[in-house]
């Protein structure tokens, strides 16, 4: 058997054997790396594209500490060399398949590997609205990230687009730092939890219900969006400057779900506190275990796997248990 021309035959070459191979090279994968090493773990990362994830398509980032303004692609390319420096990363080889054997087995584009021990830093993506502007204008008013990039549109005309716990959380977040927010839902009632929904009432941010984008319009930067109720079937304009949009991430959870780990309904890997699965020897970490999508929050993630991993190959943490 065979999958994109990889074998999938136990007897195949191996092309490295590990204690650990780290999946994803963002912010938590290169952590993680660099306390697996750093810990004398032979470990690997393994990074179907370039290092840095989502990270390299933010044009200017404020609050990683140490760099108080750094554009993404230049902060993820300071911290693929640190990384580097400990671990290998190999870029363009793609993680097709895993299974559980008497090692893991784990399946490139190039061959098989095997390890004693694995973190998924598979990140996710961005759920888009796919309308017209939207994907042109990505970096330049169109942002998934309001902690990411509300700074820059203080004072300025912006709508969050969404009705669930992230969107409303823009929301107010977006208000206390003093933009001019409003929200656009496509229902007649948000899905978020009641507390937030008081509370952005309490603040009388303005909603259109029934509403769906359009389109996104701008030259160099968003002007405005065009607005549909969907009750009414009216268009109209909206003058803003920003877009945030909070409809939801698609975790990258397909690896995670062949070791048959735990998926909670948003189809993020569930850890604990020390970013533990439900399998033995099986860790995750940034965006594919959920919680706070913020840069500082993949790597604090990596480095606990890391350390939790080689915890649990010195003294299995598993065999603990009552």
């Amino acid at each position: 058997m065979s999958i994109e021309g990889i074998s999938s035959d136990s007897s195949e070459a191996i092309l490295g054997d590990y204690d650990l191979i780290i999946i994803g090279a963002g912010p938590a994968g290169m952590a993680a790396g660099i306390y697996a090493k750093r810990a004398g773990l032979e470990a690997v990362v393994l990074e179907k594209g370039v290092p840095g994830g989502q990270v390299l398509t933010s044009p200017n980032i404020e609050n990683y500490p140490g760099f108080p303004e750094v554009a993404g692609m230049k902060l993820m390319e300071q911290m693929a060399d640190h990384a580097k420096r400990y671990i290998e990363i190999k870029e363009g080889e793609e993680v097709v398949r895993v299974r559980s054997s008497e090692k893991f087995e784990v399946f490139t584009n190039a061959g098989k590997y095997t390890t004693k021990a694995i973190i998924l830093t598979t990140g996710s993506t961005h759920r888009k609205l796919d309308v017209p502007g939207e994907e042109p204008l990505v970096g330049r008013g169109v942002s998934y990230c309001a902690t990411c990039d509300g700074f820059f549109f203080k004072g300025k005309e912006v709508i969050v687009v969404g009705g669930g716990n992230t969107a409303l959380t823009d929301a107010l977040y977006l208000h206390s730092i003093g933009a001019k927010v409003s929200m656009v839902h496509r229902r007649d009632s948000f899905r978020a939890d009641m507390h937030l929904q008081e509370t952005v009432r309490g603040h009388q941010i303005p909603v259109a219900w029934d509403t769906v984008v359009e389109e996104v319009k701008g030259e160099e930067t968003v002007s405005s969006v065009i607005l549909r109720n969907l009750k009414t079937g009216a268009t109209s304009a909206r003058a803003v400057s920003g877009v945030f949009i909070a409809v939801g991430e698609i975790p990258s959870s397909q690896l995670a779900a062949e070791l048959g780990l735990e998926i909670d309904p948003g189809g993020f890997v569930a850890v604990d506190k020390s970013f533990r699965t439900n399998v033995p020897f099986v860790y995750a970490a940034g965006d594919v275990a959920g919680g706070i999508r913020q840069i500082v929050a993949a790597v604090h993630g990596g480095a606990a796997a890391a350390l939790s991993c080689f915890e649990d190959l010195m003294k299995p943490y598993y065999s603990r248990l009552p």
